[in-house]
């Protein structure tokens, strides 16, 4: 388990994380989010034992990083952002370097590295020189040196950044994979990825911390139920005169008018009630053909932006 009480880092009169408090269970993937300059990789750093905080204390597994560092480092394996790798050396000699540092024990080295190639997909390249990868398989290797030395907890900052759409899925797989076995905190700006990947998100804005709750909590938070999405055809343009009959919509707004003679509308509802069955029966009854009718959901990105923009 990950606790972090208080935490607070100054640069002089700059505030970069103001009193940040939260827990991490064993085994959770969380998505640590926030805009540019919000404290986030601030947080990370701090998680990781790469600087001291100004106030406040990081348990890792039970050991206080700043009273006892190398205990508590031991747990965490960390990816950087930026994939800062040595270029004259091969994958093989990478990994087996990052052991060397993390002191894994000599009579079982070379076989931990050999397993770590192999669980990263990194066989087949395992004798090229790190500077002629891909991207994707650099991103594989920095990986790779953060599993050595069999950490619980991994520490990924925007693991994904760079890639082409093939090298995210394999990369999201592969963090996956390692969630199963692993507690993981992963930082990113693809928030379509944070909520496929990771089952709670922490964000943090202007160095505080302003949620924490499961992807899907926080986008039901800022979806408004009531309202409908619907397309159909209206030959004798009568949508507006049937939706003032009905009661329960406050108003109905044209988004989109298409070449095969359909429109598509957002239908605002006054209160909550699903007005689907309304809309299909009185619909009906003048001849309006419907295409399409959905409820009106949102996503992750949407409730990122409410939050950091302060709003509930």
């Amino acid at each position: 388990m990950i606790e972090v009480k208080n935490l607070t880092k100054k640069y002089g009169k700059v505030v970069a994380v103001d009193n940040v408090s939260f827990k991490i269970q064993d085994g959770e993937i969380i998505g640590l989010l926030g805009p540019n300059g919000a404290g986030k990789s601030t947080t990370m750093n701090m998680m990781t034992g790469y600087i001291e905080p100004t106030e406040g204390t990081i348990v890792i597994n039970g050991y206080d990083i700043s009273k006892k560092a190398i205990k508590a480092k031991k747990e965490i394996g960390y990816m950087p952002e930026g994939v800062p790798l040595y270029t004259d050396m091969t994958v093989k000699e990478f990994v087996t370097y990052m052991a060397e540092l993390k002191k894994v024990e000599r009579k079982s080295r070379k076989e931990k590295v050999e397993k770590i190639i192999e669980e990263t997909g990194l066989k087949n390249v395992e004798n090229k020189l790190t500077k002629n990868l891909s991207r994707g398989y650099k991103q594989r290797v920095s990986m790779a040196g953060a599993l050595v030395g069999e950490p619980k907890i991994l520490i990924l900052d925007e693991p994904t950044v760079g890639l082409d759409p093939k090298q995210i899925t394999e990369i999201r797989n592969l963090i996956k994979k390692l969630g199963k076995s692993h507690t993981i905190i992963l930082s990113s700006h693809i928030l379509s990825e944070v909520s496929q990947i990771c089952e709670k998100v922490i964000i943090i804005n202007k160095g505080k911390l302003v949620a924490i709750d499961t992807p899907k909590n926080l986008e039901n938070k800022v979806a408004s139920k009531d309202n409908i999405y619907i397309t159909i055809e209206d030959n004798d343009n009568k949508v507006n005169e049937v939706v003032k009959n009905i009661g329960e919509i406050e108003k109905i707004e044209l988004i989109k008018e298409n070449k095969d003679n359909t429109k598509e509308y957002k239908i605002i509802s006054k209160k909550d009630v699903d007005l689907r069955k309304v809309l299909f029966k009185e619909f009906a009854k003048e001849n309006i053909t419907i295409f399409e009718m959905k409820k009106e959901d949102a996503t992750l990105e949407e409730a990122f932006m409410k939050l950091i923009e302060g709003g509930n």
